[in-house]
Protein backbone atom coordinates (compact mmCIF):
# COMPACT_ATOMS: atom_id res chain seq x y z
CA UNK A 1 0.00 0.00 0.00
CA UNK A 2 1.04 4.18 -0.52
CA UNK A 3 1.62 6.20 2.12
CA UNK A 4 -1.40 8.03 1.06
CA UNK A 5 -3.55 5.11 1.72
CA UNK A 6 -1.74 4.56 5.23
CA UNK A 7 -2.37 8.14 5.95
CA UNK A 8 -5.90 7.67 6.05
CA UNK A 9 -5.91 5.15 8.06
CA UNK A 10 -3.47 6.67 10.55
CA UNK A 11 -6.09 9.44 11.13
CA UNK A 12 -9.78 7.32 11.74
CA UNK A 13 -11.61 10.44 11.43
CA UNK A 14 -9.94 10.93 8.17
CA UNK A 15 -11.02 6.97 7.54
CA UNK A 16 -14.81 7.69 8.65
CA UNK A 17 -14.79 11.09 6.74
CA UNK A 18 -13.92 8.88 3.20
CA UNK A 19 -16.36 6.14 3.86
CA UNK A 20 -19.04 8.80 4.25
CA UNK A 21 -17.62 10.24 1.66
CA UNK A 22 -18.22 7.05 -0.68
CA UNK A 23 -21.39 6.25 0.57
CA UNK A 24 -22.93 9.50 -0.36
CA UNK A 25 -21.57 9.05 -4.10
CA UNK A 26 -23.23 5.67 -4.02
CA UNK A 27 -26.29 7.15 -3.00
CA UNK A 28 -26.35 10.21 -5.26
CA UNK A 29 -25.97 8.09 -7.98
CA UNK A 30 -28.88 5.67 -7.07
CA UNK A 31 -30.86 9.07 -6.82
CA UNK A 32 -29.96 9.73 -10.07
CA UNK A 33 -30.40 6.36 -11.76
CA UNK A 34 -33.83 6.46 -10.47
CA UNK A 35 -35.05 10.15 -11.23
CA UNK A 36 -33.44 9.09 -14.99
CA UNK A 37 -35.75 6.18 -15.25
CA UNK A 38 -38.60 8.08 -13.51
CA UNK A 39 -38.48 10.77 -16.24
CA UNK A 40 -37.81 8.09 -19.48
CA UNK A 41 -41.34 6.82 -18.15
CA UNK A 42 -42.96 10.55 -17.72
CA UNK A 43 -42.03 11.60 -20.99
CA UNK A 44 -45.11 11.93 -23.32
CA UNK A 45 -43.33 12.99 -26.37
CA UNK A 46 -40.74 9.74 -26.22
CA UNK A 47 -42.39 6.78 -28.15
CA UNK A 48 -42.54 3.39 -26.46
CA UNK A 49 -39.74 2.17 -28.73
CA UNK A 50 -37.65 5.32 -27.66
CA UNK A 51 -38.76 4.44 -23.68
CA UNK A 52 -37.60 1.11 -24.16
CA UNK A 53 -34.13 1.77 -26.07
CA UNK A 54 -33.40 4.89 -23.61
CA UNK A 55 -34.44 2.17 -20.27
CA UNK A 56 -32.26 -0.73 -21.79
CA UNK A 57 -29.58 1.57 -22.47
CA UNK A 58 -29.16 3.16 -18.35
CA UNK A 59 -29.91 -0.48 -17.54
CA UNK A 60 -27.19 -2.41 -19.90
CA UNK A 61 -24.90 0.55 -19.03
CA UNK A 62 -25.67 2.72 -16.57
CA UNK A 63 -23.05 5.39 -15.85
CA UNK A 64 -22.86 5.81 -19.70
CA UNK A 65 -26.38 5.76 -20.24
CA UNK A 66 -27.02 8.42 -17.25
CA UNK A 67 -24.91 10.90 -18.40
CA UNK A 68 -25.78 10.48 -22.43
CA UNK A 69 -29.36 10.92 -21.00
CA UNK A 70 -28.44 13.49 -18.94
CA UNK A 71 -26.80 15.73 -21.49
CA UNK A 72 -28.99 14.99 -24.12
CA UNK A 73 -32.57 15.38 -22.13
CA UNK A 74 -31.54 17.14 -19.42
CA UNK A 75 -33.50 20.36 -19.85
CA UNK A 76 -36.30 18.88 -20.49
CA UNK A 77 -36.23 17.08 -17.57
CA UNK A 78 -36.41 19.69 -14.94
CA UNK A 79 -39.16 20.93 -17.69
CA UNK A 80 -41.42 18.07 -17.03
CA UNK A 81 -40.63 17.87 -13.40
CA UNK A 82 -41.89 21.60 -13.05
CA UNK A 83 -44.97 20.89 -15.36
CA UNK A 84 -45.90 18.26 -13.31
CA UNK A 85 -44.95 19.99 -9.63
CA UNK A 86 -47.41 22.77 -11.32
CA UNK A 87 -50.31 20.56 -12.14
CA UNK A 88 -50.35 18.82 -8.76
CA UNK A 89 -50.40 22.05 -7.04
CA UNK A 90 -53.39 22.99 -9.37
CA UNK A 91 -54.93 19.82 -8.49
CA UNK A 92 -54.52 20.66 -4.96
CA UNK A 93 -55.91 24.39 -5.20
CA UNK A 94 -58.62 22.83 -7.05
CA UNK A 95 -59.54 20.18 -4.44
CA UNK A 96 -59.48 23.06 -1.71
CA UNK A 97 -61.57 25.40 -3.53
CA UNK A 98 -64.40 22.52 -4.06
CA UNK A 99 -63.93 21.38 -0.32
CA UNK A 100 -63.94 25.28 1.31
CA UNK A 101 -67.69 25.35 -0.95
CA UNK A 102 -69.10 22.73 0.88
CA UNK A 103 -69.86 19.01 0.06
CA UNK A 104 -72.62 19.35 -1.56
CA UNK A 105 -71.42 22.33 -3.43
CA UNK A 106 -75.65 23.17 -4.06
CA UNK A 107 -77.09 26.70 -2.42
CA UNK A 108 -79.83 27.13 -0.57
CA UNK A 109 -82.08 28.22 -3.61
CA UNK A 110 -81.08 25.03 -5.42
CA UNK A 111 -82.38 23.23 -2.51
CA UNK A 112 -85.84 24.98 -2.09
CA UNK A 113 -86.10 24.49 -5.57
CA UNK A 114 -85.21 20.71 -5.36
CA UNK A 115 -88.11 20.71 -2.32
CA UNK A 116 -90.43 22.51 -4.63
CA UNK A 117 -90.11 20.53 -7.23
CA UNK A 118 -90.50 17.22 -5.06
CA UNK A 119 -93.83 18.87 -3.21
CA UNK A 120 -95.34 19.74 -6.51
CA UNK A 121 -94.99 15.80 -8.02
CA UNK A 122 -96.24 14.60 -4.67
CA UNK A 123 -93.05 13.01 -3.24
CA UNK A 124 -93.63 14.69 0.02
CA UNK A 125 -96.48 16.86 1.80
CA UNK A 126 -96.93 20.55 2.61
CA UNK A 127 -96.31 19.85 6.22
CA UNK A 128 -92.90 18.48 5.52
CA UNK A 129 -91.83 20.98 2.79
CA UNK A 130 -92.19 23.66 5.62
CA UNK A 131 -90.00 21.74 8.13
CA UNK A 132 -87.48 21.39 5.01
CA UNK A 133 -87.93 25.02 3.91
CA UNK A 134 -87.19 26.05 7.51
CA UNK A 135 -84.12 23.73 7.95
CA UNK A 136 -82.24 24.67 5.05
CA UNK A 137 -82.93 28.66 5.99
CA UNK A 138 -81.80 28.06 9.32
CA UNK A 139 -78.49 26.64 7.82
CA UNK A 140 -78.21 29.35 5.73
CA UNK A 141 -78.80 32.18 8.38
CA UNK A 142 -76.51 30.41 10.36
CA UNK A 143 -74.14 30.30 7.98
CA UNK A 144 -74.31 33.58 7.35
CA UNK A 145 -74.42 34.83 10.99
CA UNK A 146 -70.76 32.75 11.70
CA UNK A 147 -69.19 34.14 8.45
CA UNK A 148 -70.38 37.53 10.13
CA UNK A 149 -68.80 36.82 13.13
CA UNK A 150 -65.49 35.81 12.03
CA UNK A 151 -65.63 39.01 9.80
CA UNK A 152 -66.17 41.33 12.68
CA UNK A 153 -64.72 39.46 15.54
CA UNK A 154 -67.29 39.28 17.59
CA UNK A 155 -68.86 36.37 19.91
CA UNK A 156 -72.42 35.42 18.95
CA UNK A 157 -75.11 36.01 21.45
CA UNK A 158 -77.17 33.01 22.53
CA UNK A 159 -81.33 33.80 21.55
CA UNK A 160 -82.53 31.70 24.67
CA UNK A 161 -84.85 29.01 22.63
Amino acid sequence: MSAQTYLAYDYPVLGVFWSMLVFFLWIMWFVLLFRVIVDIFRDDGLSGWGKAGWTVFVVVLPFLGVFVYLIARGKGMGQREMDQARAQQEAFDSYVRQTAQGTTGTSSADELAKLSAMRSRGEITDDEFRRAKELVLSETGQARSAADTRRSGTVPTSTGR
